[in-house]
């Protein structure tokens, strides 16, 4: 038989680096990267109940933050908790696919890994509740809300107010399963943004030709995402009607109950009296 020579080592060692950098560490495009890590908050919001419990959950606190004009020192603390029980939670996720992906049997060192990260979950969650009741606690107090409540709407408030907004809004298209992040889906984004700016709009400035520009505005939006059969009427009647209920929260609702907090506490002191 013919005699081959032998490859040298360093040869094979350039030609395994090479295959590796092509096949492994390609560098990949950034939209394609920030598409993987937004199928994958998908995957975990459809799989996940406890995900999908927190996410609601931080939506209503922050959205009762919001109407409560709660100062933004703590309601970034608020976020910073979400975001810390959303992190615990993917990675016990993570972590429970990976070691049911390298064995389908029992055994202590797997269940003793599942343990370790379920822990870590209960402890943020934990903390993060006590942080939040700390939080709304103080703020639940007659005079500290009247105070707060008749300070004009900021930009900070309108632009947390979107946000829960674009939640919601992908909350929606990810739980339907239709649609990408920026195009078509159960909820229609642009039509919600067009009439949560108008329902900002039309309550900060009570005129009735400015609120009529406004809504005009935004049902143009509304329609030209029909017309381009990008969305269905329905699909912009729900985004419509979410912006405005939420418009009408974080601007008109602070404002209503800040005139109103007299005959709250009035009401309540005699509820108390007939309890006890």
């Amino acid at each position: 038989m013919p005699r081959h020579d032998p490859v040298p080592h360093d040869k094979l060692a350039e030609s395994a680096r090479r295959n590796l950098r092509a096949s492994v560490w390609r560098p990949k495009h950034p939209r394609e990267s920030f598409r993987h890590a937004v199928e994958g908050l998908g995957h975990a919001f459809r799989t996940q109940r406890n995900i999908r419990f927190h996410v609601a959950a931080f939506l209503v606190l922050f959205l009762g933050a919001l109407i409560l004009r709660i100062p933004r020192l703590e309601m970034i603390a608020l976020v910073v908790c979400f975001s810390s029980v959303l992190f615990a939670e993917m990675m016990n996720t993570a972590i429970e696919a990976t070691v049911d992906m390298i064995t389908d049997r029992y055994h202590p060192a797997a269940k003793y890994v599942k343990d370790l990260a379920a822990g870590a979950v209960l402890v943020t969650a934990t903390a993060a509740a006590v942080i939040g009741s700390i939080i709304f606690l103080g703020a639940l107090n007659i005079d500290v809300m009247q105070r707060r409540m008749v300070f004009p709407t900021t930009f900070p408030v309108v632009l947390g107010g979107y946000l829960v907004l674009m939640v919601i809004v992908l909350v929606g298209k990810t739980l339907a399963g239709r649609g990408s992040v920026m195009q078509g889906g159960a909820i229609s984004g642009h039509a919600a943004t067009a009439f949560f700016v108008a329902t900002v709009i039309a309550v900060s400035f009570p005129d009735i030709w400015i609120i009529a520009g406004s809504y005009a505005l935004a049902a143009l939006v509304a329609q030209s995402r029909v017309e381009g059969q990008i969305h269905s009427i329905r699909e912009v009647a729900i985004g419509g009607v979410v912006a405005t209920i939420i418009g009408v929260l974080i601007v008109g609702a602070p404002k209503w109950l800040g005139t109103r907090l007299d005959w709250i506490e009035v009401l309540w002191q005699g509820v108390l009296t007939r309890v006890r």
